[in-house]
């Protein structure tokens, strides 16, 4: 049910996204674009009740219910940055915006770091709802799939870490271009 939901959540989020950007840049009614953006946040309270629901009412924790806090965390820290990504792309193909730019270098070496930080913000969110989900529900058996958040919390994070030393060493070289 939990990964349901979770699933659904996810396809609510990308269809409010494309539905705002519609409005904003198809239809011009930047008001009611930013109406249903206004309404992304009521997705993660959705999951976030669906799972509290599911476990207050006897349910056991499964990878799901973990799979969940982390959906969370990274929609808090990066839902701004995707609906920035998704918005420069769509002004672009619809309002004659400039054209998405692709990083190189030491600007693609700041964006690595920026996202440790949101990377580290959005591990350290799904692990305090864990936590909290485990101390609101008694911490016992039927809870405990959720402490493997913490662990794969630090997997992350050290991911993340990995990724910017290497493009810290080695930068992303831009495209080469041709003499012609």
């Amino acid at each position: 049910m939990v990964l349901s939901v979770i699933v659904a959540c996810e396809v609510a989020f990308w269809v409010a996204i494309a539905v705002g950007l519609s409005l904003r840049y198809v239809a011009r009614s930047s008001r009611a674009g930013a109406a249903v953006f206004a309404l992304v946040p009521l997705i993660d309270v959705a999951l976030l009740a669906a799972v509290t629901w599911n476990l207050r009412a006897g349910g056991t924790a499964t990878v799901a219910h973990s799979l969940a806090t982390f959906y969370l965390g990274f929609t808090v820290t990066y839902g701004h940055r995707m609906i920035a990504w998704a918005d420069v792309r769509f002004a672009h193909r619809y309002a004659s915006g400039p054209a998405p730019v692709r990083s190189t270098g030491a600007a693609y070496t700041r964006l690595c770091w920026a996202d440790v930080r949101r990377t580290t913000i959005a591990c350290a969110t799904a692990a305090a709802i864990a936590f909290l989900l485990i101390a609101w529900n008694g911490a016992s058996p039927r809870t405990a799939a959720l402490e493997t958040t913490y662990r794969w919390a630090a997997i992350i994070t050290g991911a993340e870490l990995l990724w910017a030393i290497s493009y810290t060493i080695w930068p992303r070289q831009g495209k080469a271009t041709t003499g012609r």
